[in-house]
């Protein structure tokens, strides 16, 4: 399946169903009577509340928890059966299931992600997870093509649910701000690590819409900024040219491992998760290639506990077949280990903002929940937006949980 605004077009004339095979639920009888049972074990200590179409409510928590109303029970735990790390988000999706509070619901289900199975069989993981695509490996064209079905989804898109910063990574709030002073905070805190000041020259990974390398612009410093996104490019380019700094940001199109030159500084503002593990190496190769003696690197990561990566890094998830293919959350402990192997790097600052992400991606989901009309109104349907609802939601649910974390990072040869 791809969701590019490209692709999307050409699908209504070429396809009557631009979702194909999600209509209608897989069917494995044993594997959802099994699923059944395991979800009914796993849902009677948490704080919710799942009601089934006859009355049923299963779960702990009382009148005021987060419901989860099950519409098509059957159609649920078979998809949940034939593969649960896809199937769970697909029946939402489909209209399977429903909560009006979906951020709050998933939270304990996220709170309790390592233990929801049980351990006798997870051992057994290796056995039932579905493996990356082959298509999905972040060569330089696999990564390109990956780029393109999230990021090149449409620019106008983005733009419903962003502020005017249009930073699509964690704000860092202080006591004051609101999201677009919160971002200019993050960017800021960054290019402190990464030293930028007047005469710096900056390579960034990863351009995003163009904002820090403005701001770095801002500060006096050049900035080569680094994307494979066609339509990021495009608007970075038109930004930076409003506001005058042209002169000073070359935005190239170009993947990381073909960039050339070295800089003081190199920036990564949440690339570092697309890139995948078979490939950190390589990158983080790069950023060492790329600095001079006495340069430094500031990275922003969202991470995850070192056991839970290692854990998770072969199973291909829900998140991975609708939003983010080819990509891998690391843990601070790969990170460290990573850049001091390959890029004989040593840490000098660290900054984890887990519960700004939370917060930051609740102000999105509801925006996009408000605007939606203006979000449909550039093709994109009723099953794109539970789709991207359920991504928020899952997402804010990770990090209020404390199961996914951000860092900022500072390193320096």
């Amino acid at each position: 399946m791809t969701t590019s605004s490209v692709d999307r077009s050409a699908r209504r004339e070429s396809e009557e169903d631009p979702w194909p095979g999600l209509a209608d639920a897989p069917r494995s009888p044993l594997r959802a009577r099994i699923a059944e049972s395991l979800f009914r074990r796993a849902v009677r200590p948490l704080d919710v509340r799942v009601v089934f179409p006859g009355g049923e409510v299963l779960g702990s928590g009382g009148e005021d928890a987060p419901e989860m109303r099950l519409h098509r029970p059957s159609a649920f735990f078979h998809r949940l059966g034939v593969d649960a790390k896809i199937g769970f988000g697909e029946s939402y999706m489909a209209g399977d299931w429903s909560s009006d509070r979906l951020a709050e619901l998933l939270t304990p289900f996220a709170a309790r992600m390592a233990t929801l199975i049980p351990p006798t069989l997870q051992r057994f993981r290796r056995f039932v997870d579905r493996r990356h695509p082959a298509d999905e490996h972040n060569t330089i064209e696999g990564a390109r093509a990956n780029i393109h079905r999230h990021y090149d989804l449409s620019n106008d898109l983005f733009a419903t649910f962003l502020d005017e910063t249009m930073m699509y990574s964690s704000a860092l709030f202080g006591p004051e701000d609101d999201l677009s002073a919160a971002q200019h905070r993050k960017i800021d805190s960054v290019l402190d690590y990464a030293g930028v000041r007047e005469g710096s020259e900056v390579l960034e990974i990863g351009t995003g819409w163009g904002e820090l390398a403005i701001r770095a612009a801002q500060r006096g410093a050049r900035v080569t900024s680094l994307t494979i996104s066609e339509e990021q490019r495009a608007l970075a380019t038109r930004r930076i040219a409003e506001a005058g700094l042209s002169d000073r940001i070359d935005v190239r199109l170009c993947d990381y491992r073909q960039s050339e030159g070295e800089y003081d500084a190199v920036v990564s503002v949440e690339m570092i998760e697309a890139v995948g593990a078979d490939y950190w190496p390589a990158f983080y190769a790069t950023i060492g290639q790329r600095l001079r003696p006495g340069g430094r690197f500031g990275l922003q990561a969202i991470t995850m506990n070192h056991d839970r990566m290692l854990a998770s890094a072969a199973s291909y998830t829900w998140m991975h077949k609708y939003i983010f293919p080819g990509g891998l959350i690391p843990s601070v402990t790969s990170i460290e280990q990573g850049l001091a192997e390959h890029a004989r790097l040593t840490p000098h600052g660290l900054r984890e903002f887990g519960q700004d992400y939370a917060r930051t991606l609740k102000i999105w989901r509801e925006r996009f929940t408000q605007r939606w009309a203006e979000v449909a109104e550039h093709g994109f349907d009723e099953v794109f937006r539970r789709m991207w609802e359920f991504y928020l939601a899952y997402s804010e649910a990770g990090f209020r949980s404390g199961y996914l974390k951000v860092h900022q990072f500072g390193f320096a040869r």
